[in-house]
């Protein structure tokens, strides 16, 4: 989980009371979080270099006390010290939930974002918005850009599939453009330096000089051409994922901030452009009002973001009560839910007649999906610790599934045949499984589940057949005498459009044998004794002679499973 470290004295500012350690330990844990360490800056100085040559490093650190505090993953609202100071102060009651709004700009235009169509070839989504009359200090802007630091590495994964750029918006002018060009044609002066790079002179100098910025270089460079974005007098605010241009850098005296985020998740970019523009609105003239950009897509088309709307649940309130072995009201559970930020109405159930809660989830609770999310923010409301234990009114014995403990006994027997049991991955190369086999994928009932974006070519397809792999690993041991035997006893993933998914597992046995003669007998035995296990008569027989079976093929017929294909070849 990630760790987010606030200064102590800011948060009880901002929660408006003070806290002893062990009381705001409480606090958190009844909150469903976790202070981690209570530190300083000079003490985690210290701890990092723990030498000698840290000294005048120290003399310059702060001694404010920091509570380094667990956040659940997918909380990305509570990434700064702003988010957890609400959370917690909308836990307690202390302050009512805020309501995000869009500015109210009648009579004036809408900045404008116009993508091009060449940025399909490397970022294709944009989202943006502004915040209009921030008022930044030292504190509150560490902690704007600390939340960009922590969504980059969290949600954003490290980039790859987001990146934010902040501007002052004093320092450029709209329309704005989100073009993908080649690295020659772009030449600007990034952030921290003075004097104007090539982009591709840019990305080579921090390969070689910067080891935060090195690790994104390879999201774009091998691309025939890069993203920027202009406004309408050329200037560049920013080469996403990389840097932003020191020509719009904001500072603490910045009022007006544009902020982009460029993506190749447009779910996530919307995600991560709320909750920045939800944090910190608190903060502009108008608050918790943020105004919209008006984005033009590479087709045409417009669309207005951020999208501050509350989305609507359903959730049923026996659900929750049965999940929870409570008997609450509708009303009960609207006021332990406003203390999660989340607005109930009731309305009546139209299947069973029962009570059925329409939840509105804000736009920094991303979180919430599902009603077992609503059940949980219930649980932490109410308080784990005040929920009555209950011995559970069934009684459930765990035991190994029949098809894997059929599975294990078939492994046995294949083992004291003399077989070497391989473990290979599931997923492979479309030429593993169909080129190599001489089997073309068009052919039919041989398509593949597909790997959507893979990152290498070595796992693009879910095989569909057990005997690449063998292959391949009779290959990879040449080397070794002969005669080889190996077995493998695994799933393979076959296309079913009768299932919910779409595809389903299937359980198979292959066998290969590499000797210097041909010998069809030796496998052709191993087959005979795998139907003599699996109690699977020969042709025109209706059972296999008794005193063939041992005790244990017996017990596995009990099982009622069965290992649904074999397939064993000769190499």
């Amino acid at each position: 989980m990630p760790v987010v470290g606030v200064n102590r004295d800011r948060l009880f500012e901002a929660l408006g009371r003070k806290y002893t350690d062990e009381q705001f330990d409480q606090l958190c844990f009844e909150y469903g979080i976790e202070l981690d360490d209570v530190t300083s800056e000079k003490e985690m100085i210290r701890k990092e270099l723990a030498n000698n040559n840290a000294d005048s490093q120290l003399q310059n650190a702060s001694e404010d006390v920091i509570y380094k505090i667990d956040i659940p993953a997918n909380r990305y609202d509570m990434l700064c010290l702003e988010g957890i100071a609400r959370a917690l102060n909308i836990f307690k009651g202390r302050t009512p939930m805020p309501q995000y709004k869009l500015a109210d700009i009648k009579g004036k235009a809408l900045q404008q974002l116009v993508v091009k169509s060449e940025t399909a070839l490397i970022r294709p989504y944009v989202v943006a918005a502004v915040l209009r009359g921030v008022t930044f200090d030292t504190s509150r802007y560490n902690s704007f850009i600390d939340l960009q630091d922590k969504l980059h590495q969290n949600l954003c994964r490290q980039r790859s599939l987001v990146a934010i750029g902040t501007h002052d918006l004093s320092r450029c002018r709209g329309p704005f453009t989100y073009e993908a060009l080649p690295p020659a044609d772009i030449s600007f002066v990034p952030l921290k330096q003075t004097r104007k790079f090539r982009a591709d002179e840019l990305l080579e100098y921090y390969l070689a000089n910067d080891q935060k910025l090195k690790k994104y270089v390879p999201l774009i460079k091998d691309s025939l051409v890069y993203p920027a974005i202009y406004d309408a007098d050329r200037t560049l605010l920013s080469l996403p994922p990389i840097i932003n241009g020191a020509a719009t850098a904001i500072s603490l005296e910045t009022r007006d901030v544009f902020i982009e985020c460029t993506a190749t998740d447009l779910t996530k970019a919307k995600v991560v452009l709320n909750t920045i523009v939800s944090m910190f609105s608190e903060y502009c003239t108008d608050a918790f009002a943020v105004e919209p950009v008006e984005v033009i897509d590479s087709f045409g088309e417009s669309h207005v973001y951020p999208d501050l709307a509350p989305r609507q649940l359903e959730v049923p309130l026996d659900y929750i009560n049965n999940s929870l072995g409570l008997s609450l009201s509708a009303a009960e559970v609207s006021k332990l839910l406003q203390g999660m930020q989340l607005e109930v109405a009731t309305a009546d159930g139209s299947s069973n007649g029962g009570t059925m809660l329409i939840v509105s989830v804000p736009p920094t609770r991303s979180d919430i999906l599902h009603a077992c999310d609503v059940m949980e923010d219930v649980a932490i409301s109410y308080g784990y610790n005040n929920l009555a234990k209950q011995v559970p009114t069934t009684v459930t014995q765990g035991r190994e599934l029949p098809l894997n403990q059929l599975s294990e006994l078939l492994r046995q027997e294949v083992a004291f045949a003399g077989y070497t049991e391989i473990l290979t991955w599931a997923l492979c190369s479309r030429a593993e499984n169909f080129d190599n086999m001489r089997c073309p994928e068009n052919t039919s009932g041989t398509a593949a589940v597909a790997v959507g974006n893979p990152q290498t070519a070595e796992f693009e397809v879910c095989r569909t057949t057990l005997l690449p792999s063998a292959l391949k690993t009779l290959a990879a041991n040449k080397r070794e005498p002969l005669p080889l035997r190996l077995f493998e006893l695994s799933d393979v993933v076959l296309l079913d459009p009768s299932r919910d998914v779409g595809a389903r597992n299937e359980r198979r046995l292959v066998a290969v044998y590499c000797g210097k003669s041909s010998e069809f007998g030796i496998i052709h035995g191993l087959l005979n004794r795998v139907m003599e296990a699996l109690s699977v008569p020969l042709a025109g027989e209706d059972k296999v002679p008794p005193l063939q079976v041992p005790m244990s093929i017996i017990c596995m017929q009990a099982l009622h499973a069965t290992v649904t294909d074999v397939l064993l070849a000769k190499y």
